[in-house]
């Protein structure tokens, strides 16, 4: 009895998994249909608001195997405003679609990353409904990024503070130049996150770290993170786009669709008990068996060549 009632809920798991694969891999080849069919925009957009230009906040182009999203509000150290927040999202569109773009780089112009929320802009819509709309905003495009399909590389160019540092913890991996600072810095203004930081930060390097850089609103040089385990390598100032790109390079020669399930796989296991995720981990794998990709990597190794695949 007990056996039949523990395959019954086997075969009920592997029945939905295989029917979240299927329908990933349906709207994953629409977006390519999609992609195909329009005409393809320039790269380093301008976004439009209403009839008018505004400053050009977000910058985006596809090169080397990846899309480049780079804030670009230097001046204002990279602060996150509406039309930002806009920019990456409208990013993140164009990227998930391009079979051409494997993993997405976010980084910034100037001497920060992100210094996090527009505080003037804030302080303008303070006591309105525009701030609740603005953090609903915000905690949308962390929620986003952190579930993107692809890998998300963080390349930190340099001051990492509050929505910066939120940003950053959405991220998979995340290189640091040497002369980067992290922090939440909230603490310093009287406010409180609003985009995943008090959840995400201690997931990341325990609770007792993170309570301590929230707590003090402490900036702390990129190089105390690496052990931490929120950053995966600091580099000289002028080597990060260098390194970053070396990053994608290894990336963009593996399988797609294995990246894509394997990420997915890390995520949600983190959520689950571990037998849970023991056993989604099986029937996922099981999944994967029946994919062109593992038949190219599997034929390659036999013929001694460096496999050749196509993402599905």
């Amino acid at each position: 009895m007990i056996y039949r009632e523990v395959r019954s809920i086997f075969v009920i798991e592997r029945n939905l998994l295989y029917s979240k694969l299927i329908n990933q891999t349906v709207m994953e080849n629409t977006h390519i249909d999609l992609f195909q069919e329009k005409t393809e925009s320039s790269n380093n957009k301008s976004i439009m608001r209403g009839d008018k230009m505004f400053e050009q906040v977000v910058i985006q182009e596809v090169r080397q195997g990846a899309m480049w999203i780079r804030m670009n509000r230097p001046d204002a150290m990279n602060s996150l405003t509406p039309e930002m927040l806009q920019g990456i999202d409208s990013a993140l569109d164009e990227a998930q679609g391009r079979p051409d773009a494997m993993a997405v780089v976010l980084t910034g112009t100037g001497r920060a990353f992100c210094a996090g929320a527009d505080l003037k802009y804030v302080h303008t819509q303070a006591g309105t409904e525009a701030t609740g709309d603005f953090l609903q905003k915000v905690l949308a495009t962390m929620n986003r990024l952190d579930h993107f399909p692809k890998p998300v590389i963080a390349a930190l160019n340099g001051i990492t503070l509050a929505g910066g540092l939120e940003l950053v913890l959405c991220c998979d991996l995340v290189l640091a130049a040497r002369s980067a600072r992290i922090g939440d810095a909230h603490a310093n203004y009287g406010l409180l996150p609003g985009g995943g930081a008090s959840v995400r930060l201690p997931r990341v390097i325990g609770a007792t770290r993170a309570k301590y850089l929230m707590f003090t609103g402490d900036f702390l040089p990129a190089e105390d993170f690496v052990a931490a385990g929120l950053v995966n390598q600091v580099v000289d100032d002028d080597q990060l786009e260098a390194a970053t790109q070396a990053l994608v390079d290894k990336i963009s020669k593996k399988s797609p669709l294995g990246l894509r399930r394997m990420k997915a796989l890390i995520d949600d296991g983190l959520q689950q008990p571990v037998d849970t995720a023991l056993r989604l981990e099986l029937l996922a794998s099981e999944a994967h068996a029946h994919s062109a990709d593992i038949r190219e990597g599997l034929t390659a190794f036999n013929e001694k060549r460096k496999p050749r695949f196509s993402g599905h």
